[in-house]
């Protein structure tokens, strides 16, 4: 009685439900939970001004991706780009990363714009850089990816569902093969140490998961540090602080 009395109700969210992703991450997660987030006063001019922590980070040109990557986080994180882009095109950005990957879609428009806007982004993981979370890793700026010392960086194919009429299925598959070349084509360009496509087909065949030194060693990042350097210090190049300055 119903299916006769809504019939193009049914059919909508029928359509609906076939919404194409690719994640690394199940279809369905959890509610997210409120994050306590700190702020910060300021004397300024006589009053006082009040910013939340990320605000304050942003002044800096410090931008933070923490959690999944989906479209509300893409669309946080390039905004923030692109303003500290307006704001200084010539000043580095550093992005750090805690994240266990996402949306493919999501993640490419971050790493898109890390690419397009002037200031090289530096990129650092703190705590874990999987997925999604390795690629915007690797695809930082060339000697300015780095990892502290017990970070966690995970790399594999991308994932996906899909499910109706069989011809739609061929063409989500062959969609989804072709989204793992483009990946698979990303991390080659970015990694350090030079590999073939085939072997970074092999790489990415199963959840690859890596410390900070084998990170170094595929060559996702370029230095490990562990601590930062006081004033008129410069770090050795191997992991004790700031990478050496350059001339």
């Amino acid at each position: 009685m119903f299916g006769k009395t809504f019939p193009r109700l049914l059919r909508t969210s029928a359509s609906r439900s076939r919404v194409r992703a690719f994640s690394s991450l199940a279809p369905k997660q959890p509610p997210k939970g409120w994050t306590p987030t700190p702020y910060v006063t300021e004397t300024v001019g006589g009053g006082w001004h009040t910013y939340d922590i990320f605000s304050k980070l942003l002044k800096e040109r410090i931008v933070c991706l923490n959690g999944e990557v989906d479209e509300s986080v893409s669309a946080s994180i390039v905004a923030q780009l692109l303003f500290l882009e307006a704001d200084n095109p010539e000043r580095p950005i550093h992005l750090y990363i805690n994240s266990p990957g996402g949306s493919v879609t999501a993640g490419l428009a971050v790493y898109d714009t890390m690419t397009y806007i002037q200031p090289p982004v530096s990129t650092i993981c703190v705590g874990q850089a999987a997925s999604m979370g390795s690629l915007l890793l690797c695809g930082g700026e060339a000697g300015k990816r780095y990892c502290l010392p017990h970070s966690s960086i995970m790399v594999h194919q991308p994932s996906g569902g899909y499910f109706g009429q069989a011809t739609d299925i061929a063409i989500h598959a062959k969609e989804i093969l072709r989204v793992r070349t483009q990946l698979n084509e990303v991390y080659r360009r970015h990694l350090t140490k030079v590999h073939t496509v085939e072997e970074i087909e092999r790489l990415m065949e199963r959840d690859k998961f890596m410390g900070a030194d084998e990170a170094l060693e595929m060559g996702i990042v370029d230095q490990i540090l562990t601590r930062r350097v006081t004033p008129g210090e410069i770090g050795d190049g191997n992991g004790a602080g700031d990478p050496p300055k350059t001339p």
